[in-house]
């Protein structure tokens, strides 16, 4: 009996490691390593389609190039799990997104094979430029590849950094991950040659001695034989868009053809051309036939059974807060015909898909560009459109300046529904929504709502349909909800007005948001220990409910607030109040609960709270230690 061979795979455990392997064994590994990332993902969850379209070339770029001294930069970070699993993880691959494992995207901290972490979309080609520009001024010669997939070019950073590139001349390589077409004819073999040839030497040598030839003529007459003959070659190949902002283009390849990307790939890293672009034509989810059927092509996945592709589902128990925002904005939209929806290329992550279906025409996405997002929804406030954008808070980030400048200075009636507030579990920090309260709070004019549960979501969307003279937000986390009784219709909520849920004696904890729960826990807590606590939701962060304020801080001895965002949000809006209004000139301990100046790994949700401490243990310690008590002394003596 022939003994069973070794997978080529448990023989490599670095890059350097592959690059012993011959060329002819290229094709069983990338079979045993999509094989290896499919099972992976199938017992953590995560991204798996992006993944699974780029093996061939994961293993092509770290074949061809020498990693980590030559940069290769992943555009997002979620399709980078095969480069992990190549890169010493291998070990660790089945704690992607886990408390303590490795995060769902490249990570500085993580690898010296990530040189930069990518979990926001767009950001690689400009960081890859400044490497180059780093590399030049200390006159090294290493590599920079940044690879970006088709829908992050959907963003205006990219074209940004693409100019900037183009102008500096800098040497530069740019691969262009195009996975939303099929493997058609144009990526075939006539393709795979003309990519050879003109990145090979002779083509390169012409190239350069043209150039060098054309530039002892006057300008004008330079410019224009340099731009015919870029012009007649981008007829031939494609590609003129790059072509115009200075890249070299190459291309279309087929991504999954050895044959063609291996002598394309050392070609370009031969040229000392600066900066190329590589067209590389890939399919999304490609090798698993569960993926490649999808609509989304298993773009994001929970657990799965690796044979028949089905995904985990865990017995709901409550809609989720997004499905509550989409079905509620669409019982809105058929009472007016000027409500209207925005999405930056997350349809079904916000619900909209939802949306989009009933309304088709006043429905828009975007695409990856939410500053473009904001100021189109600024657009349709100023014809007396009602538009909602929905936008993850952690990704309306990249969206601030047109909030302050085209929305808040105009007074402009947008709606912001921030989804994934607070922490968001596996994804981790990059993906948290941690600093919205703070960054909207501090702009004149603003409504600032955060839901309890989904019945108060319900309400706040109803609410914010109302608001037509300035923006509003109403914010809400991922998830299921609490499971409360939904109300057949939302309605909508006096502005600036919050809600006494329990009565009290000397503790007060003012909650925004959904820790409410984790307060009504912490006050049954504190109530066995002899300190019955009144519990308020305050349900808008500004305009703030100063009644309500006065009334907690007149009728106890302690204030506690508690919100899952950062310093500078509603706790400190209340503590400015309270200045003001001198009301710390009294006996009042006021504490302000928010998540620790750190940023927090990914983990479940539950124990990503319990470490910032705002959970229910966390806000009864809190109270605790403003009365100079102790848990522990408390515990003992009720026991």
């Amino acid at each position: 009996m022939t003994p069973p061979t070794t997978p080529l795979l448990d023989t490599v455990h670095l890059p350097e490691d592959l690059r012993q392997l011959d060329e002819s064994q290229l094709r069983q590994l990338a079979e045993e390593l999509r094989k290896e990332t499919i099972d992976a993902v199938s017992v953590t969850g995560g991204h798996l389609g992006a993944g699974l379209g780029v093996v061939e070339l994961t293993v092509a770029l770290h074949y061809i190039f020498n990693t980590p001294d030559d940069r290769v930069v992943w555009d997002v970070g979620h399709q980078a799990y095969p480069h992990k699993i190549l890169t010493g993880r291998r070990d660790r691959i089945r704690t992607l997104r886990q408390g303590g494992g490795l995060s769902g995207f490249t990570k500085r901290a993580e690898s010296e094979y990530d040189p930069f972490g990518t979990a926001h979309s767009s950001t690689s080609i400009s960081a890859s430029l400044g490497m180059a520009v780093a590399r030049d001024l200390d006159h090294r010669d290493n590599n920079v590849i940044a690879v970006i997939g088709d829908g992050a070019m959907s963003a205006g950073m990219a074209y940004e950094a693409m100019n900037n590139a183009g102008a500096m001349d800098k040497r530069l390589i740019v691969i262009l991950n195009d996975n939303d077409m099929s493997i058609a004819p144009p990526v075939g073999a006539m393709s795979a040659y003309l990519a050879r040839s003109i990145t090979g030497p002779t083509y390169m040598t012409v190239r350069r001695r043209g150039k060098r030839l054309t530039a002892h003529l006057p300008k004008q007459v330079d410019r224009f034989i340099t731009r015919w003959v870029e012009h007649m070659r981008g007829f031939v190949t494609g590609g003129t868009l790059f072509e115009e902002l200075g890249f070299y283009y190459v291309g279309p390849i087929d991504g999954h053809n050895f044959d063609h990307l291996l002598p394309v790939l050392r070609n370009v890293r031969d040229a000392k051309e600066g900066p190329i672009l590589v067209h590389v034509v890939t399919r999304k989810g490609k090798g698993y036939e569960p993926a490649e059927k999808s609509n989304d092509k298993y773009h994001g996945v929970s657990k799965f059974n690796v044979v028949t592709g089905e995904q985990a589902k865990g017995a709901a128990k409550a809609p989720s807060y997004t499905r509550v925002f989409a079905d509620s904005l669409v019982e809105e939209a058929r009472k007016d015909d000027k409500v209207c929806a925005v999405t930056a290329a997350m349809p079904s992550g916000t619900g909209l898909d939802v949306f989009g279906k009933e309304f088709p025409d006043r429905m828009f996405d975007v695409g990856i560009a939410e500053q473009h997002g904001v100021t189109f929804a600024a657009g349709l406030a100023t014809e007396g459109y009602k538009p909602f954008a929905a936008i993850y808070s952690t990704f309306l980030q990249r969206g601030y300046d047109q909030v302050v400048h085209d929305v808040a200075i105009q007074s402009l009636p947008v709606r912001f529904a921030i989804d994934r507030a607070g922490l968001v579990g596996a994804d981790g920090p990059t993906h948290a929504g941690a600093f919205d309260v703070a960054y909207l709070g501090c702009l004149p004019g603003f409504v600032i709502m955060a839901a309890a549960d989904e019945a108060e979501l319900k309400h706040m969307v109803a609410t914010a349909v109302t608001i037509d003279d300035r923006p509003s937000a109403v914010r809400y986390p991922r998830g299921e909800g609490t499971g409360v009784t939904m109300p057949q219709a939302g309605v909508p909520l006096e502005i600036g007005r919050g809600r006494v849920v329990r009565e009290g004696g000397k503790v007060a904890i003012l909650s925004f948001g959904t820790r409410l729960g984790e307060a009504l826990k912490a006050a049954d807590e504190l109530a066995s220990f002899g300190l019955p606590a009144t519990v308020a939701d305050a349900r808008f962060a500004k305009p703030l409910d100063h009644d309500l304020i006065r009334l907690l801080a007149a009728h106890h001895e302690v204030l506690v607030t508690v919100e899952e965002g950062a310093i500078g949000g509603f706790g400190s809006q209340v503590l400015q109040f309270l200045a003001e209004d001198g009301q710390l000139d009294s006996d009042l301990k006021v504490r302000s609960m928010v998540l620790p100046d750190i940023f927090i790994d990914q983990d479940s949700p539950a124990a990503m709270y319990a470490r910032a401490g705002l959970d229910g243990p966390g806000i009864t310690a809190k109270v605790l230690e403003a009365l100079g008590r102790d848990i522990a002394n408390e515990t003992t003596q009720l026991a």
